[in-house]
C-alpha cells in the first residue's frame, strides 16, 4: 500500500477537494432525501422517461450491479419506479414518480449552489482554464490505462 499523498502535493488537493465536494454535495441532497449518487439518475429520467436499467447505467458510467442497488433504494423512497417493457418483458424500463419529479427544482437549484460555492472567487477564464487542465488530466489517466479518451454517451 502506498503511503498517503503529501500535503504539499497536487495530488493531495485534488484528493483534498473531492472528498470537500462529496461531503457538500451529500449534506445538500440529504436535505431533500436523495443520496449523492441519485440525482444524475432523475437528470436522466426528466429528459427521457422510460430508458432501459442498461442504458441507464452506460450513461452514467456504472455497473448495472452498482445502478440496481441506487434503484431499489430510490424505488423504496418513492422517486423511481421500473416496470417490464411491454414487447420485451426481461427488460426493465424505469420511470419519474410524482415524487421523483417534484424535486426536479431542488435538485436544480442544489446543482447550481454547488457551482457557485466550489467556483467563488474563479474569473470566467480560471474557469475556463481549469475545465481544460480537468479534461486533459482524465484524458491522461484514461490512455494511463490504456483506455480510450472519455466521450459522453
Amino acid at each position: 500500500m502506498s503511503p498517503p499523498p503529501h500535503p504539499d502535493t497536487l495530488d493531495f488537493y485534488l484528493a483534498q477537494v473531492c472528498h470537500l465536494h462529496h461531503s457538500r454535495a451529500h449534506q445538500l441532497f440529504e436535505a431533500i432525501g436523495l443520496y449523492r449518487g441519485q440525482p444524475p439518475v432523475l437528470r436522466i429520467l426528466w429528459e427521457q422517461e422510460g430508458v432501459t436499467q442498461t442504458e441507464l447505467a452506460e450513461r452514467l458510467s456504472i455497473t448495472p450491479a452498482t445502478l440496481t442497488k441506487m434503484l431499489q433504494r430510490m424505488e423504496r423512497a418513492g422517486f423511481i419506479q421500473r416496470k417490464p417493457d411491454p414487447a420485451d418483458q426481461r427488460i426493465s424500463r424505469v420511470y419519474p414518480t410524482e415524487s421523483g419529479r417534484r424535486v426536479q427544482s431542488e435538485v436544480e437549484a442544489i446543482f447550481k449552489t454547488m457551482e457557485a460555492e466550489t467556483f467563488a472567487g474563479f474569473t470566467q477564464e480560471e474557469r475556463i482554464l481549469l475545465r481544460r487542465f480537468l479534461l486533459q488530466m482524465r484524458d491522461n489517466l484514461l490512455a494511463a490505462m490504456g483506455e480510450e479518451p472519455w466521450k459522453p454517451k
